[in-house]
């Protein structure tokens, strides 16, 4: 081969089918990788497997972890009674980056989709109304992507919940088609502090 041996090729190529990241970038970061001090490719080869056995889904809200349960749901000073509803654990991510919340999350892991199969309980929302009384919830916050997939995934949350719970969502500063991991944190503060009854 003209770039490199095979497994640099494979490496290369399993690198352009992440996120973010075509061939170009892919060639970029082995070169990159290849061309600093020899231990380092080694030790980053060694944190991802070591990822790969100890990640895990939170099994109270959904957020990536290396316990059963993160390190926001056994934090005794998030318990607000606010409950912030996201989509995905990047979005949940990108909150905790702004540090407005002080509250705690629950992962979707999608949005509603008929054409797709996707249901309520492939969300696991019959697990978040589970958690509204033993956790003390008085304040659901719908963090959903402003997409027509986000808003019908609210609305229908919005409906299931017990009357008296106050259902807010973001306001300002998200817009139309905006995803909650590509904004930045000024943005996602004043979305979350703004945010409004839904």
């Amino acid at each position: 081969m003209a770039e490199g041996g095979e497994d640099i090729q494979a490496l290369i190529a399993a690198l352009a089918r992440l996120p973010g990241l075509g061939p170009r970038s892919a060639r970029r970061v082995v070169l990159s990788l290849i061309g600093r001090k020899p231990g380092q490719m080694a030790q980053l080869a060694t944190l991802m497997s070591r990822v790969a056995e100890t990640a895990r889904a939170c099994t109270r809200c959904g957020n990536i972890s290396e316990a059963e349960i993160c390190a926001i749901c056994t934090d005794p000073a998030r318990q607000t009674g606010e409950l912030c509803v996201v989509e995905h654990v990047a979005d949940l991510w990108a909150l905790e980056r702004g540090r407005a919340f002080r509250g705690r999350y629950h992962v979707l892991g999608g949005t509603l989709s008929a054409l797709d199969d996707i249901s309520p309980e492939d969300l696991g929302i019959p697990r978040l109304l589970a958690r509204i009384g033993p956790e003390q919830v008085t304040e659901i916050i719908l963090a959903l992507n402003a997409t027509v997939e986000g808003q019908t995934t609210a609305h229908y949350i919005a409906d299931a919940l017990p009357d008296g719970l106050t259902v807010t969502g973001l306001a300002q500063g998200v817009p139309i088609g905006g995803e909650l991991d590509y904004l930045d944190d000024g943005t996602i503060t004043a979305a979350l502090r703004a945010r409004r009854r839904f």
